[in-house]
């Protein structure tokens, strides 16, 4: 009996790598661009961060509970959705906002669907594109100048799309982080230092982000010249969403071949979104189009399989 082969499903290979660890390091990424937000956009861009996690992890606790589940809120699984939830609203949005929209997130997008893992589309996306329908005018971005305490709502690339009147911010202002927009809009070099650092742990893949930026940065480059490019890739939800939103597990390929079509295919949805759309950025939507086609793109963007003609057999 000591002898006996065991025969169980997927998967076989296993590290010391866990859910909780992996999240760990995904918050531990988002914590510089965290403290930016309250220098930039005030003490009230924190309020929402706590409200929109204290949301997730209670929503997370009770619909296990009723659904008897077992009880996973340690695996910070909600903690990451709620700062990312937090992190697409403007500073100027009410706690219950963000509380509202962590709710649905993790109830309606998450929970509903078997828990982490199951889910089709990211939870804190589809949480906002849920405040957006419903609650649209806390919605409206909002800029604190730390140096006046004025606030300021035209953001560069509503700007760029002529629906909001202003002059251009410096590249050096979209970089640190001295731009009007969301709270996970700021500092750019600070998100890409964080998915930089999520890439050196392994936690996520460089493909889907650098495919992702070069396509944006290339239409950008064809359609609105040299000048523009940099305004496209730093002045909206760009960074936040091609390192921490489009690489989520549950809602992209599994393939190198699948990733390198979805990141194409976000990053053309971006930019016809932002060109020919009624909205200034399109990250958001992109990512979630995309998300719905990406078990599609699992089925038939598989790699071919060593000794067997064609491909992988069906």
């Amino acid at each position: 009996m000591e002898n006996r082969l065991i025969a169980s499903s997927s998967p076989h290979v296993r590290d010391a790598e866990s859910t909780q660890s992996l999240m760990l390091d995904v918050i531990i990424a988002l914590l510089p661009a965290l403290v930016a937000s309250i220098f930039y956009f005030g003490f009230n861009s924190m309020i929402l961060v706590i409200s929109a996690v204290i949301s997730a992890v209670v929503t997370e606790y009770v619909c296990q509970k009723i659904m008897k589940r077992p009880i996973t809120v340690t695996d910070l699984s909600a903690v990451v959705t709620g700062i990312l939830l937090a992190f697409n609203l403007p500073s100027t949005a009410p706690w219950w906002v963000a509380a509202i929209g962590s709710a649905f997130a993790i109830a309606i997008v998450k929970q509903i669907f078997g828990g982490i893992g199951f889910n089709f589309m990211n939870p804190a996306l589809a949480g906002r594109a849920f405040l957006v329908a419903s609650y649209s005018p806390y919605l409206t971005s909002g800029f604190i100048d730390p140096a006046t305490d004025a606030v300021a709502s035209a953001t560069p690339l509503a700007i760029i799309k002529g629906s909001s009147s202003g002059q251009l911010p410096s590249v050096l202002d979209m970089l640190l982080g001295g731009i009007p927009g969301v709270l996970g809009e700021t500092s750019a070099i600070l998100i890409i230092l964080g998915g930089i650092y999520l890439i050196y742990r392994g936690t996520i893949k460089w493909i889907i982000p650098v495919v992702y930026i070069g396509t944006v940065a290339v239409i950008a480059l064809i359609t609105d010249g040299a000048g523009m490019v940099a305004y496209h890739l730093f002045g909206g939800g760009l960074m936040l969403g091609a390192f921490f939103m489009a690489t989520d597990y549950a809602t992209s390929p599994i393939t190198d071949k699948g990733k390198v079509i979805y990141a194409i295919c976000v990053g053309v949805l971006t930019m016809l979104i932002r060109k020919i759309g009624g909205y200034p950025e399109g990250v958001s939507y992109s990512i979630l189009l995309m998300n719905i086609i990406t078990p599609m793109l699992n089925k038939y963007a598989v790699p071919k399989v060593f000794g067997v003609a064609g491909g992988a057999k069906k």
